[in-house]
């Protein structure tokens, strides 16, 4: 029909309803997305009304929306574009592509032109184009942890490092714009950064579901682990779904790269089997049967050994020093924060991070309450510890509690609690479960600024309460301050 190479097509039919997706031309996307939006507008006229808008392909009729797309697609095809990608992925080059640019390479191997004036493939300086040591970091839980530390070994070793995160873009740890930037818009622009030689990149559910993965290629991944969060956005109703979009970043991993997987995590380790990249594994212990089974074959692992982290990587083992000793794992309460240490260690192997670099960054970050701001900070106010993390869904904040309950030598719990608005009211019913575990003894509800997301303002706290009450919590201990400078 319009010339496109023949492509699977997949079709996804999920609790709340089907995904359709189908592959395009690199220059052709936007009529790609036309076309799946036609065929949804064709399959629901039966029952929907379908308004349309002019100039886009008719659901009611076959013919004009053909007529339609080949107009799109002949309006859209640049075939300059398309050379220049096929060029780049025969010289196993990067490019990134958005709305009004495309680059080749990355960070001081990039070049950056605008998308309607490339340049003549012959005339490129190929050997200057390069792309710069990159890792995806997603999961669950602990993602923007592992960016920063990842970060700081990067630059530890000597590198100009941009990473992005949750709370923004950074380039050598100082901050380039605030904002969530763990999707691909984000990840572009700190690969563009002319100053830098690696790129760590935080990739949230959320971007890959909108708008994918952007870069093609990277060094070495990290899965933190799968855990409730996010049900019923984007056909995603089971860990099973969640665990398939976290392991798309398994696609970009280079062949001689690193997969670096959770071993407690059982949604990863039944998947690892089908993933097509080399696979490290990490655990608090180190004899656990994942990392031993792995050893035995030759495979890269870390974990605990003896209150010491232990990293084998290549044909050594190396001692990355006394976990509890680390910062990052409050005296080693944090376990999950030591999941981290052990995750990160493993892809700044893969990075060439020398193990005694690995050491000496794990030694001292987090030691400085600006190294991983609204993640485990703590401090002590007169005769309390205070705690505070992101703590955004039930496992988060069932870790948190643990640490809490570790470190409060007989004293009472006082939690400070809200959630954002696009969780749903299950999950948001599940936190307060978590925290009625817990047995604070007050419990203060908030509203989140700018995170309503649809939900009016208490909702969220009143869906909390609800729960708590439910739960078996008495309402006396509970107090609701919606504005969070009130609420703390």
């Amino acid at each position: 029909m319009l010339g496109w190479a023949d492509r699977p097509i997949v079709a996804r039919v999920h609790a709340t309803g089907a995904s359709l997706a189908l592959a395009a031309p690199v220059d052709q996307l936007f009529t790609a997305t036309e076309i799946n939006e036609f065929a949804w507008a064709r399959g629901a006229a039966r029952t929907v009304l379908i308004q349309h808008a002019p100039g886009h392909a008719a659901a009611w009729d076959d013919d004009c929306a053909l007529h339609t797309i080949r107009a799109m697609a002949r309006a859209e095809r640049d075939q300059r574009l398309a050379a220049l990608v096929a060029e780049s992925d025969r010289r196993g080059v990067g490019v990134l592509i958005d709305d009004e640019s495309v680059s080749v390479g990355s960070g001081t191997g990039a070049r950056i032109w605008p998308k309607d004036a490339l340049p003549e493939i012959e005339l490129l300086e190929w050997p200057r184009l390069h792309d710069i040591p990159t890792v995806l970091v997603t999961g669950s839980n602990g993602k923007t942890t592992c960016v920063r530390l990842l970060a700081a070994m990067t630059r530890a070793h000597g590198w100009h490092t941009a990473h992005s995160c949750t709370d923004g873009l950074y380039i050598d740890g100082e901050p380039i714009v605030a904002g969530d930037y763990s999707g691909p818009a984000g990840a572009r622009t700190v690969l563009r950064h002319a100053h830098a030689q690696a790129a760590i990149l935080e990739t949230a559910r959320g971007g890959i579901l909108r708008r994918g993965i952007a870069p093609s290629h990277a060094r070495a991944a990290i899965v933190t682990n799968i855990s409730d969060d996010h049900f019923g956005e984007y056909g995603v109703h089971s860990l099973v779904d969640l665990g398939a979009v976290k392991l798309a970043v398994a696609r970009v991993v280079d062949a001689d790269g690193l997969l670096v997987l959770n071993a407690e995590d059982s949604i990863l380790r039944e998947h690892a089997a089908s993933l097509g990249c080399p696979l490290g594994w990490f655990a608090r212990d180190d004899d656990d049967p994942t990392l031993r089974a792995h050893r035995a074959v030759g495979g890269v692992t870390a974990g605990v050994r003896d209150g010491r982290l232990s990293l084998a990587f290549g044909k050594a083992v190396h001692d990355l020093g006394v976990v509890v000793n680390m910062p990052l794992t409050f005296g080693g309460r944090a376990a999950y924060n030591i999941a981290n240490v052990a995750a990160v260690s493993l892809a700044a192997s893969a990075l060439g991070i020398a193990p005694q670099t690995i050491a000496a960054v794990l030694a001292r970050f987090g030691a400085d309450s600006a190294d991983n701001p609204g993640r485990l900070q703590h401090w002590q106010v007169g005769g309390a510890i205070v705690l505070l993390d992101y703590a955004h869904n039930p496992d988060g904040l069932r870790a948190l509690l643990e640490v809490a309950n570790s470190a409060r030598a007989g004293g009472d719990i006082v939690l400070l609690l809200g959630q954002a608005g696009n969780r749903g009211d299950a999950e948001i019913r599940e936190l307060a479960r978590v925290a009625n575990a817990f047995d604070p003894r007050r419990i203060v509800l908030k509203d989140i600024a700018g995170m309503l997301r649809g939900r009016a303002v208490g909702e969220v706290p009143a869906i909390l309460r609800d729960a708590l009450i439910a739960a078996g919590f008495e309402e006396a201990r509970i107090v609701e301050r919606l504005d969070e400078v009130d609420a703390a």
